[in-house]
């Protein structure tokens, strides 16, 4: 039992059925102070979610019974718990169906305890950070968004930026720390027409480069998802 005021370590419900999987992410989760709740098939993922309202779910795609990206669709029914997908499908196709499907970010096996770490806090981050209504301002770095007042500035100094460009960055600001497929982020600022015009994507996204980032050419807040989609970085 905790003492009183002292905070408790976040719950993972970890989804996998590869008992050599399992038994890593048990150790190395466990030796960062994380708690655990293991689910060894899709519907007991549902179950153990919907009972123990985990911090952050655990998914791998090959399950037993139910394909993964359907229990990302299943759990984003009533649930905005942070799903992190776990999975030895590495094609660009898999990535996007699951993100699409709801998951926040995607790791492909085989992975490294401190990337796995890294996706962790950024997921608790972005799920505990709320809404935009609650956190009118996203900062990051020098990167300040003021999602309010529809203003941006870097380090100190205003970024004139146009009415779409904005809106691209403002609908990432949102989901900070979130891939966003290529999909997701045509349909938000263009429309549904224009879910198939991906080079719109890449001519926004290098005009707000060379406004927001010092080194366009290696940015450190509008990161690339190759093939995917993009992110802003959440820290």
């Amino acid at each position: 039992m905790s003492a009183p005021g002292e905070a408790v370590a976040p719950l993972v419900l970890v989804v996998e059925d590869e008992p050599q999987v399992l038994r890593f992410l048990r150790a190395s989760l466990g030796a960062h102070g994380y708690r655990l709740v293991e689910a060894t098939c899709g519907e007991e993922a549902l179950r153990e979610a919907a009972t123990r309202a985990p911090d952050v779910v655990l998914l791998d795609l090959g399950l037993p019974d139910l394909d993964g990206v359907e229990v990302a669709r299943r759990l984003r029914e009533w649930s905005a718990v942070p799903i992190v997908v776990l999975s030895a499908r590495g094609q660009e196709r898999d990535k996007i169906e699951a993100l699409d499907a709801g998951a926040d970010d995607y790791l492909t096996k085989p992975f490294g305890v401190g990337e796995l770490l890294a996706r962790l806090r950024v997921a608790l981050r972005h799920a505990a950070r709320g809404t935009a209504g609650d956190e009118p301002c996203v900062e990051v770095g020098e990167l300040r968004i003021d999602l309010a007042a529809r203003r941006v500035f870097v380090g100190g100094e205003e970024a004139r930026l146009t009415r779409t460009e904005y809106n691209l960055l403002a609908l990432l600001a949102r989901h900070v720390g979130k891939v966003l497929t290529h999909r997701q982020l045509l349909k938000e600022v263009w429309g549904p027409g224009a879910v198939a015009q991906s080079h719109y994507l890449r001519v926004y996204m290098g005009q707000l480069r060379h406004k927001l980032e010092r080194d366009p050419a290696r940015p450190r807040y509008l990161l690339t998802e190759t093939g995917v989609g993009y992110r802003l970085a959440d820290a």
